[in-house]
């Protein structure tokens, strides 16, 4: 039964307690069996007798450093063609997001260059930036279509997912998010594309088996509560949980809508009012802060501070896609959340463990590091979590591990 041992501090991010309780235990060992399912987590000094006494050649030393549960990415957008860098000089001479989408920019951009882009490339392009996220000790990833806007390329980008799934080492979560804007073919006709969207789409989807949630990005321009609730009844109706964009340019009543609907989490909130924070706490819908997307739109932030407080679970993610959030440094993600959002290191992490494995469906296998869950962990040159997320830099992991498995390590 393979143990990393000599842990300096270990961060279990157990569910009880607040978004601040990351149950650190110092001087710590981890210990999992076969199947790659924790057996023990605590102190090394009271580790059961069998297993201090197991050796194997599996075993780990964590040389006295930081161990933390593998980091869970739950709002990526990870599968597309081309980039915007021109967009981000655009914002720095003035124009705006909306401005720039209005004129052709924006996801409708990526749309062009993805549809241009095949399936092996989607594919080879999306696994490398997947091994750089296990790099910096990010063991699940959820990943969304969206830059598709047709039946067919909604399941290509879908497909890729499916691919990636069966090569990558970690835990691909796949979102159908075809509602993300209206396609120019049917400029002029929303109604026609949400028509499309829940009769043939989402049915294709649901077909192959290849989505586990269905999302809708709700804003002007984008699309309106009515055209969501039909586009996640439909998704429901075929068995995909929902998940909601919304708040993020202004308060849309966004977060009342996904309290209403019923939604696993709702992203963004950059607006979101009071009203809809108490709407989220009431409906124990997570709230997905991401705070890249806020640095690169020069917008303001998620009020995570805020909701935390009014009883609101808050994960914090990347949003990795060419336009908005051209990173996937989770960590820095983190880092954010505290310095613009107004969250202690500890809850970040929890943020970005638990409670983002609760926001992509992923709590009962990963986000802590508790018997009978998967040994996904990271060992990180660093003392402690504040320390690790107040002293940004490229990467302090040592060590990813994905269900006791080594996968990746800094000496190798």
């Amino acid at each position: 039964m393979p143990a990393l041992r000599n842990i300096g501090l270990l961060a279990t991010c157990a569910a009880e307690g607040g978004q601040g309780e990351i149950h650190a235990v110092p001087e710590a060992a981890l210990a999992w069996d076969d199947d790659g399912r924790v057996t023990w987590a605590g102190p090394q000094a009271k580790m059961p007798r069998r297993l201090a006494a197991w050796k194997s050649e599996d075993d780990l030393d964590a040389g006295g450093r930081l161990v933390v549960p593998g980091l869970v990415d739950c709002h990526t957008h990870l599968a597309f063609g081309g980039w915007r860098a021109d967009e981000f000089v655009r914002r720095a001479r003035g124009e705006s997001y909306a401005d720039i989408a209005r004129a052709g920019g924006g996801i409708l951009a990526t749309v062009r260059a993805t549809r241009e882009t095949s399936e092996d490339e989607l594919v080879e392009r999306a696994a490398g930036f997947l091994e750089r996220m296990l790099a910096l000790g990010v063991t699940t990833v959820e990943a969304k279509s969206g830059y598709g806007l047709d039946l067919h390329q909604e399941i290509k980008l879908l497909r890729v997912y499916r691919r990636l799934a069966e090569r990558v080492p970690q835990a691909l979560v796949p979102t159908l998010l075809a509602a993300h804007a209206v396609p120019p073919e049917y400029a002029g006709d929303r109604e026609g594309y949400v028509w499309l969207v829940c009769e043939e789409i989402v049915p294709a989807a649901a077909e192959e088996g290849l989505a586990r949630f269905c999302d809708v990005f709700v804003e002007e321009g984008a699309f309106t509560p009515a055209d969501a609730r039909r586009v996640l009844e439909a998704g429901r109706k075929h068995g995909m949980a929902p998940r909601l964009h919304v708040d993020q340019l202004r308060d849309g009543g966004g977060a009342e809508l996904a309290a209403e609907l019923g939604a696993v989490s709702a992203d963004h909130l950059e607006h979101v009012s009071p009203a809809g924070i108490r709407a989220l706490a009431a409906a124990s819908t997570v709230g997905v802060a991401l705070p890249l997307a806020s640095l690169y739109l020069g917008a303001p932030p998620a009020p995570a501070r805020r909701m935390v407080r009014d009883g609101v679970a808050v994960a914090v993610a990347t949003d990795f896609n060419p336009g908005s959030a051209p990173s996937y440094h989770l960590p820095l993600a983190m880092t954010l959340a505290c310095v613009q959002g107004g969250l202690t290191p500890a809850e970040a992490l929890k943020g970005a463990t638990l409670i983002a494995a609760r926001a992509c469906g992923e709590e009962e296998r990963a986000g802590s590091l508790e018997k009978g869950k998967a040994a996904d962990f990271a060992i990180l040159d660093a003392p402690d979590v504040e320390t690790w997320l107040y002293h940004h830099r490229p990467n302090a992991c040592v060590a990813t591990v994905i269900g006791g498995r080594v996968t990746w390590r800094a000496d190798a």
